[in-house]
């Protein structure tokens, strides 16, 4: 049972980031200032999670070390290329991106753990495709009014691909290195690295008079590192909890960010959605239960 939790508060934390964004939109505040922010919070909330700051110069001998720089440097890097998508192309291709992601780590578990695949979860993970398509298409008659380059269009392929390389990777350092001695030192590592990396980018942006320090961003960072870290952590969490069975886990996880999302939008900000989009909230419903169950 508290498995099952630990994915609900993951589902929910995460389906808070995305929500978070758009509010920060609206109020028109700094993505990248929240982004940076976001992720010093994510360090200071991990390092009260642990009791204690865990780096120091032993972690460098830690086998997951490597891993969690790397995933640092992504963590900062798809942030701000799913902002990048956003402006340039939209919201929809942007999630669509990210949800469709989903695939790999699904395929990856298979291929690595030799984990039971079934029908059901295969049928499961095409019924997602669907819904995710369903679920963010736009409404009938929106036009792009930006002509773009062929490489502007990369960018969802992009990332869709680092997407799900990076959860790949969570769940194959999870499974390799992380045990729950070194789980926060792991996280807070990752995170720390993500923050270096962009307050090195800010410190240039600042000196250069190209921006600057903006208090609101302060405050969206607040709102968004604490339950990033939490995000993160309770995803861990429920990984461990169904390790038997970790190729379902992320596709369902990431359904219900879709659905929950949706759902959101549609009651606190009043989006509308067509009737296809609907539809697509009823497949993934059917896909959780496919790959939950199969």
């Amino acid at each position: 049972m508290s498995s099952l939790l630990f994915l609900i508060a993951s589902i929910v934390l995460t389906a808070w980031l995305t929500i978070s964004f758009k509010i920060i939109e609206r109020l028109g505040i700094n993505n990248l200032q929240a982004i940076v922010y976001n992720y010093t919070v994510c360090v200071i909330t991990g390092s009260m999670v642990n009791g204690s700051f865990p780096i120091n110069g032993a972690l460098v001998h830690q086998p997951w070390f490597g891993w969690a720089l790397f995933m640092g440097a992504c963590f900062i890097s798809l942030f701000n290329l799913a902002a990048y998508t956003v402006q340039k192309i939209g919201v929809a291709a942007a999630t669509v991106a990210y949800k469709l992601s989903m695939v790999i780590p699904f395929v990856f578990s298979l291929y690595l753990y030799h984990e039971k695949s079934t029908v059901l979860k295969f049928a499961g993970v095409a019924l997602a495709l669907l819904a995710v398509w369903f679920t963010t298409r736009p409404a009938a008659g929106k036009k792009q009014d930006k002509k773009v380059s062929w490489l502007i269009w990369a960018m969802p392929l992009l990332l869709f691909v680092g997407s799900g390389l990076l959860d790949t990777m969570i769940k194959y350092v999870e499974q390799a290195f992380i045990n729950p001695a070194n789980q926060n030192a792991y996280l807070i590592t990752a995170f720390c690295v993500a923050a270096s990396i962009g307050w090195l980018l800010l410190f240039y942006l600042f000196a250069t008079g190209r921006q600057k320090m903006s208090g609101r961003a302060i405050l969206a960072g607040i709102g968004i590192g604490v339950p990033n870290y939490f995000s993160i952590w309770t995803l861990l969490k429920a990984l461990k909890g169904y390790s038997g069975n970790s190729s379902a886990i992320i596709p369902i996880n990431n359904m219900g960010i879709v659905l929950l999302t949706a759902l959101v939008a549609w009651l606190i900000f009043k989006e509308k959605l067509s009737a296809v989009n609907w539809l697509g909230i009823a497949l993934s419903l059917g896909a959780i239960a496919l790959i939950a169950y199969g």
